[in-house]
């Protein structure tokens, strides 16, 4: 993949700032492009953006092709007339600086059950016209979700394999006599997925004005409580009552001593193989309908993923099991060109066949510098990756959204591992950040991103993600006072220095 020089944030549209609760596609968005755009940012990197299920997370999504209801825009809704200034009364006190899911979500159901009501009787010839283009395009996956989420919704939110057998295990009869009584709630999903759609096209092509760029974030695994899983349970190693046999995670590492138990279930990849990785090739395709480089999450599960027992409480009894390797990266390749926008996440237990991967298909990796200086306290800069051993085909983070933030991983470090990570920085430690900051964008590497955290001065407090733990975590949000114009005008100086630019407008 040819890559551009140039740099930019890592912030999920959830963090945004809104009177909502949470973050949405509406004014807070632009803003924020706006500030990449005058600090000479050309990407501005999300998670998931799908619908969250289990305790939120955006790598536990309801669907691997749906947007998630919670990032509309209350704001583009009154604009168009579909919701009303009424329709708004009685909003909840939010707390500004994190997101309150267990308020948020009831709130913006009932908004949106309003617009679909104002739409109905309000929108024009046109908005109906896309609105059925829409939903006869994306029928393929989105009338299998509609349906998945109406019944999900009526079980009062319970998994799947919950609910009344008949409609659980998918009985034809018993689906489209349940359909037919619940027409209206169907297609009120068909309705929202159709509103993510358009305020994100919309958003889309406000970024691009600007010269910004958009990565999206795939995960290699689909969570269990999915359309997918329970529309097509033959894909996934599933037990006769639709139970995993075997899950997704990773051996002990860097974050936790007894690794990392998903739970996701794990793919028959034969199955998929079977009619030319259909899945895998529209998935993408949405993926690149919305973005324009992917990052690939768990990249190195292509080439062997560790397989645990659904039995077991923990990550440690596992075993590396081959993946489809570069013949599902061929079928891609094949359905939507040779030159695949791709970013490959490939942290971890990383091995040969991995790199091999990789390099084969001109992907570039993934270089965390907190990882690198961990490698520094004995004085020897070894580690990949430090930026003295970067290529130019890579992208580097100062931390992604599972890493503390810069300021909180300083505070917990060692004297001894300071003093050799000052010593490599050439820095006072007054803005150790910023000096990071500095180092990345002065990297070969073509692509530079960093958290909004860092660039905000933020310490443990604003952590995104704390792996291994399940409480507080995809809740940060910054103000909208912090988004200071010096904050700009300091990353635009740095990166123009080093040689980062936007893109052209356009």
């Amino acid at each position: 993949m040819i890559m551009h020089r140039t740099s930019g944030l890592l912030l999920h549209p959830t963090s945004l700032p809104s009177p909502h609760g949470i973050g949405d596609l509406g004014p807070s968005a632009r803003q924020f492009i706006d500030f990449l755009a005058a600090a000479g940012q050309g990407l501005w990197q999300m998670l998931p953006l799908g619908p969250t299920g289990y305790r939120d997370s955006p790598y536990q999504c309801l669907s691997a092709f749906a947007g998630n209801a919670l990032l509309i825009s209350p704001d583009e809704l009154l604009r168009l007339g579909w919701l009303q200034d009424s329709d708004l009364e009685g909003r909840p006190d939010f707390p500004q600086e994190q997101v309150d899911f267990g308020s948020v979500a009831p709130w913006k159901s009932r908004l949106l059950e309003s617009a679909w009501m104002g739409f109905v009787e309000r929108a024009s010839e046109g908005d109906r016209a896309w609105y059925a283009h829409f939903c006869e395009r994306e029928a393929f996956w989105l009338d299998d979700y509609a349906l998945y989420h109406a019944l999900k919704t009526q079980h009062e939110l319970r998994p799947w394999t919950d609910w009344e057998p008949a409609l659980a295990q998918r009985d034809p009869v018993a689906l489209a006599e349940w359909s037919e009584r619940h027409r209206d709630a169907i297609e009120l999903q068909r309705f929202i997925q159709y509103v993510f759609h358009r305020q994100w096209s919309a958003l889309r092509d406000y970024a691009r004005a600007r010269g910004v760029r958009l990565i999206g974030d795939i995960p290699i695994f689909v969570a269990h409580d999915s359309s997918e899983v329970w529309t097509h349970p033959e894909w996934f190693e599933l037990d006769e009552r639709g139970n995993p046999t075997v899950i997704a995670g990773v051996p002990p590492d860097y974050f936790s001593t007894t690794g990392q138990r998903w739970g996701n279930p794990l793919y028959r990849w034969p199955v998929l193989a079977a009619d030319g990785y259909r899945f895998w090739v529209e998935r993408l395709r949405r993926a690149l309908e919305l973005v324009d480089l992917v990052r690939i999450d768990h990249f190195r599960g292509f080439a062997g993923y560790w397989e645990i027992p659904a039995s077991e409480e923990t990550a440690i009894n596992g075993r590396w099991v081959p993946g489809p390797g570069l013949e599902l990266f061929q079928a891609l390749q094949s359905a939507l060109g040779e030159n695949l926008p791709l970013i490959a996440e490939d942290l971890g237990v990383i091995t040969p066949d991995v790199e091999s991967l990789r390099d084969t298909l001109g992907l570039p990796g993934m270089a965390v510098l907190q990882f690198g200086f961990e490698d520094l306290e004995d004085g020897f800069g070894g580690s990949y990756f430090l930026p003295h051993h970067h290529r130019r085909q890579l992208a580097v983070y100062t931390g992604t959204h599972d890493n503390n933030t810069l300021l909180g991983w300083w505070s917990e470090r060692t004297e001894p591992l300071r003093a050799q990570v000052l010593a490599y920085l050439n820095s006072d430690g007054r803005a150790v950040n910023w000096d990071c900051i500095r180092v990345a964008l002065g990297s070969v590497a073509d692509l530079a991103i960093f958290p909004m955290q860092d660039v905000l001065d933020l310490g443990s407090e604003a952590c995104m993600n704390r792996p291994g733990t399940t409480e507080g975590n995809w809740v940060w949000r910054y103000r909208a006072d912090q988004l200071d114009p010096a904050v700009a005008e300091r990353l635009l100086r740095l990166s123009r220095l080093y040689g980062r630019r936007p893109y052209e407008p356009g």
